[in-house]
């Protein structure tokens, strides 16, 4: 048996050049995508730093890894690359000022503490704030270069919180969940509602 021809090949088309990406698109579509929002903190000797972050994200359970985006001029990420360690707190709905307070240019960074703010070394020395939905104390596991920001991640070495709704961030405004609706006093009463297409279930008394 003769062997087939080899198939005809062609080479593949050069990717079509595209202008480059403008900024303000670049936002709006970010802004479409919603998130918690926490507060990154660390101390450098007698100074403290805080920031209002929404780029939390949990890496790894084996080991339990966390990460965090942080512009990487920030005073606090230097701090943290210098100590190696750092902290999150979860922000709840109350919280908001908080959020505001810190997410202020200039006013994360304090010599010994910052007034009103609740800040406790839980298992690494780092500053925690431990009133809040959840906390993570971290050891600094990479710190990783993206662009104007630098990602840190964290090895978890203790984790917390009080639990509760959360502060959320979407289309740049700061945002709460809806109440969520009331549970049922009676067991027959949470049956699936009706639905306008729905077909009525057929009565077995009538077959």
């Amino acid at each position: 048996m003769s062997a087939l021809p080899a198939p005809e090949t062609s080479a593949l088309p050069a990717p079509e050049t595209t202008s480059p990406l403008d900024a303000d698109a670049f936002r709006r579509t970010a802004r479409a995508w919603s998130t918690g929002v926490a507060l990154l903190t660390a101390a450098d000797g007698e100074e403290v730093f805080a920031k209002t972050v929404s780029s939390l994200c949990t890496l790894s359970l084996d080991p339990p890894l966390v990460s965090v985006a942080v512009d990487r001029r920030s005073p606090l990420a230097a701090a943290v690359r210098r100590t190696g360690r750092y902290a999150v707190g979860v922000l709840a709905g109350p919280q908001e000022p908080l959020a505001r307070r810190f997410a202020a240019r200039g006013a994360g960074r304090a010599l010994g503490r910052f007034p009103g703010v609740p800040l406790t070394p839980i298992a690494t020395g780092a500053p925690v704030l431990t009133d809040c939905l959840g906390w993570f104390d971290c050891v600094l596991d990479a710190a990783l270069g993206g662009g104007d920001h630098v990602l840190l991640v964290g090895q978890v070495a203790a984790a917390g919180g009080d639990g509760g709704e959360p502060l959320l961030y979407h289309a740049g405004r700061y945002r709460l969940l809806h109440p969520a609706a009331p549970p049922p006093s009676d067991p027959a009463s949470a049956s699936v509602p009706s639905h306008p297409l729905r077909e009525p279930a057929h009565d077995p008394a009538h077959r």
